[in-house]
């Protein structure tokens, strides 16, 4: 059946102040992927996404977006990624549209039309004219999802996406990414530490340890082969050898 690479890395490092925080990943999504970058804090997952995105280059190793390498080919892979880094910032004295109107201005060719067409994606066209100091988090965080995917990215990055939100609003988030998946055919990368809330959505997994990749692999697969019977005892297993 074979799944397309959209997303790979190969001996990604990096320390910092001679700690390493990434040891040799080697991460592997697949186009289609809700996956799932599962890790407790503080275990190299941000530092991930940052050299994921460009934010900070790698000691050593490779990302390759789609065939293309981030050293060589930069501008033309991160176009095809759009990513929310820890908390979406806003204006909150504009209106969600006026804050996108104001990304729109920096992209090169784009028509203003697109705005209308990612706030329908996300849910909000009803409360685009709202200012943001009215948005609850999870209405910021499906705005953040608007913004980064304003240039029809093939990959979208997620940084807890799901932090800090109450109920309603963790159900909103997970339903609007696996609409987004399934219908507009853009796959994900959500880090998390919150296994349960990933088990529900994701497909596909790498569990991260002490900057470490674990394993890696489709959801039910790994938890059949571990011989456990979620995706937390799964975690915990693979985990518990090496304490905190």
């Amino acid at each position: 059946m074979g799944a397309t690479t959209l997303l790979e890395t190969h001996k990604l490092s990096k320390s910092f102040h001679g700690k390493t925080v990434i040891d040799n990943l080697d991460l592997n999504i697949k186009k289609g992927d809700v996956y799932g970058f599962l890790g407790r804090n503080g275990q190299g997952k941000t530092t991930t996404i940052r050299m994921l995105t460009g934010l900070i280059f790698p000691d050593s190793g490779d990302v390759v977006m789609n065939g293309l390498n981030l050293r060589t080919d930069f501008k033309q892979a991160i176009s095809q990624i759009g990513a929310i880094v820890e908390n979406p910032t806003f204006y909150d004295y504009l209106s969600g549209y006026e804050n996108l109107a104001l990304m729109v201005n920096l992209i090169p060719g784009m028509d203003k039309e697109k705005i209308a067409e990612v706030l329908e994606k996300v849910g909000l066209t009803t409360r685009a004219k709202d200012k943001v100091s009215a948005y609850s988090l999870g209405m910021k965080q499906r705005l953040g999802i608007a913004n980064a995917l304003l240039n029809d990215p093939q990959l979208i990055i997620l940084d807890e996406p799901t932090n800090g939100l109450d109920p309603q609003g963790m159900i909103e988030i997970k339903e609007m990414i696996l609409q987004l998946s399934s219908e507009k055919n853009i796959t994900f990368f959500i880090s998390s530490h919150l296994l349960h809330e990933i088990g529900q959505i994701c497909d596909r997994v790498g569990i991260l340890n002490k900057g470490k990749l674990l394993t890696e692999g489709n959801v039910s697969e790994l938890i059949a082969g571990g011989d456990v019977h979620s995706l937390e005892e799964l975690y915990f297993n693979l985990t518990s050898g090496g304490g905190r």
